[in-house]
């Protein structure tokens, strides 16, 4: 899996790398998301916001700690999103415009990489407070955290489907990172992928039909899509770049948002579900990843 190391204090953590939104959209996206994703423009990755193509992204967070995971509630009346600025990665959440940043877990634990119930009463994280990494869930205030994988292995990067029944995973359980699907109550957990490659990042697709996800199977990192039972995967980007985090579909599913560093470094892209036409989103000399989509 892609990894990034954060300081903590004197620990250094490996943790899949963030990605984030850009500037907008095609003309097909304009009106239906707002953008949030994560930059360092202003020296530390800090979250920023920005809607269809608004030239001035505005920033929504203003901490010397590191910020990253943006992800919107259902409603988009708030944003959840990871920091370390209490000395460890804790899940936090604030209002869609950067206010009443409050810690949702506080627990002395890793907790990361967060996703909202499509009814917005319940968010699935990553956590090590077990001694492995498992993905957990936790209601929308904070109470009842309960574990969903019960595994050795690692376990992460929870991925809600469109009607709540079911959460997409990665799992190296088997060896190496895969995707999987589970029952949204942690049973039945099936595999979808089966390659000697990483698979990583799932995202679903807006009727639940397909799922994209971010592979190195051809040698370099690419975004594939495949159906949601595992069949029929499909190499979207098919270029030398690296390209990754597909966490972004358009309400319509006809197209994904994405990170490339094909023009020299991370910025966000759009192309069409088929892979086509992909555009550049942002433009700018700092990092932009983690795109993370509010749909209107």
């Amino acid at each position: 899996m892609k990894l990034t190391t954060i300081t903590l204090g004197a620990v250094l953590l490996s943790v899949p790398l963030l990605a984030g939104p850009g500037r907008g959209g095609t003309q097909q996206a304009q009106a239906r998301s707002t953008l949030a994703f994560v930059s360092t423009r202003d020296g530390n990755e800090e979250i920023y916001v920005m809607s269809a193509n608004d030239s001035n992204p505005r920033r929504l967070t203003d901490n010397v700690a590191w910020d990253g995971y943006p992800a919107w509630s259902p409603d988009g009346s708030k944003i959840a999103f990871v920091s370390n600025r209490d000395s460890n990665l804790e899940v936090y959440v604030m209002s869609s415009s950067g206010s009443d940043p409050s810690n949702l877990i506080n627990h002395a634990a890793n907790d990361f990489d967060p996703d909202w119930s499509p009814d917005g009463t319940e968010i699935a994280f990553t956590t090590n407070r077990d001694g492995n990494f498992e993905i957990y869930l936790i209601s929308a205030t904070g109470s009842n955290p309960t574990n969903l994988t019960h595994h050795a292995a690692w376990d992460g990067d929870a991925a809600w489907s469109p009607d709540g029944s079911k959460i997409a995973l990665v799992s190296n359980r088997d060896g190496n990172a895969e995707i999987y699907v589970m029952n949204a109550d942690g049973t039945h957990p099936t595999r979808l992928t089966n390659h000697t490659a990483d698979d990583f990042d799932p995202a679903w697709s807006p009727d639940g039909s397909r799922i994209a996800f971010t592979t190195n199977r051809d040698g370099d990192f690419e975004i594939y899509a495949m159906s949601a039972d595992g069949s029929d995967p499909k190499n979207l980007t098919n270029h030398a770049a690296w390209d990754g985090d597909p966490a972004c579909w358009s309400a319509d599913g006809t197209e994904i948002w994405f990170t490339s560093d094909r023009d020299g470094n991370r910025e966000i892209y759009a192309m069409n579900a088929n892979g086509s036409n992909p555009v550049r989103l942002t433009n700018h000399v700092a990092v932009d990843t983690s795109p993370a989509c509010r749909q209107r």
